[in-house]
């Protein structure tokens, strides 16, 4: 008997536990900078050596931290469901933890891109990308990072994990930052949504909506005691 197909959207909450930042938690502010400055395409060529001393700050601190419960019980969850994972993390938290099957729709901190050609992507063995460090066409590398205003390439794929999904969770997002706030939209109406956050975001009207007002971690663990009777 195939397994359900469980489908979890996640936000910078589930990272929090692991002691890092969010946006939200700091008015705007990531680690003091204003992410137009150190999140956008503009602000990249205004000035490639402050962005990538902030991402490789980044890098270095997520080597830093370890994966949480919330990590590991959607990892352990693989056992008795089909599990994605759509995160809008850029942290490798959840792979850490043992999810095998992760979309990251914002790009991922453990990678490099080069500047000239978008596909030509390398994974990094360390935490410092530098001014001078180029790709095999010879162009400055930058964070592998989806930008305010870039396009959102994984998306795609997200929209048609969602649509599939016989179960849906959101957890730790403010489902205030689009496209990845529309996922729901994707779903069928008569499945089940979970959402879980320490606020509850507010959003519209959805069909069976169960909400879990708690911390990422405990609240996955009500998540799996109530997911697991419907297995």
């Amino acid at each position: 008997m195939a397994k359900k197909k469980l489908v979890v959207l996640t936000g910078a909450g589930i990272s929090a536990e692991s002691g890092i930042k969010t946006f939200r938690d700091s008015n705007g502010l990531w680690e003091g900078h204003d992410v137009m400055e150190v999140a956008t395409p503009e602000g990249w060529q205004k000035n490639k050596k402050l962005v990538l001393d902030f991402y490789n700050q980044r890098r270095k601190q997520s080597l830093e931290v370890e994966p949480n419960g919330a990590h590991f019980g959607l990892a352990a969850l693989e056992k008795d469901f089909d599990v994605t994972i759509v995160t809008q993390n850029v942290d490798n938290l959840h792979e850490r933890a043992g999810s095998t099957n992760v979309i990251h729709l914002h790009g991922e901190l453990a990678k490099s891109q080069s500047t000239l050609d978008p596909s030509l992507v390398y994974e990094l063995d360390h935490w410092e990308i530098k001014l001078g460090d180029k790709c095999e066409k010879g162009s400055q590398l930058r964070p592998f990072i989806v930008w305010f205003g870039e396009m959102v390439p994984m998306m795609e794929p997200a929209a048609r994990a969602a649509q599939e999904a016989d179960i849906f969770a959101v957890i730790g997002t403010s489902m205030l930052v689009y496209p990845a706030a529309g996922l729901i939209q994707y779903t069928a109406e008569e499945i089940p949504k979970y959402i879980i956050d320490v606020k509850i975001p507010k959003i519209g009207h959805i069909n069976n909506l169960i909400k879990i007002e708690d911390f990422a971690s405990s609240g996955v663990g009500k998540m799996m005691s109530m997911i697991e009777v419907s297995k």
